[in-house]
């Protein structure tokens, strides 16, 4: 696998066009990458919920076990 400077050094060969390109692939997976990480966090936290592991709290419950 590449190094990190490699890819940069790579990049950089590229046209400017190509440049353009890649960095709308990118923000496209990072998108993807987000949403799917996102999408996990709620199935877990729904899960957690339904399984008893978490129970509803008012604002000031949250910020006092924060405070904590």
């Amino acid at each position: 696998m590449a190094t990190f400077n490699e890819v940069l050094e790579s990049v950089e060969e590229l046209s400017l066009e190509e440049k353009n390109i890649l960095v709308e692939i990118l923000q496209k997976r990072l998108i993807e990458q987000r949403r799917e990480q996102l999408f996990n966090e709620v199935t877990e936290a729904i899960e957690e919920y339904e399984s008893g592991k978490l129970k509803p709290m008012t604002v000031d419950e949250i910020m006092k076990e924060i405070r904590s």
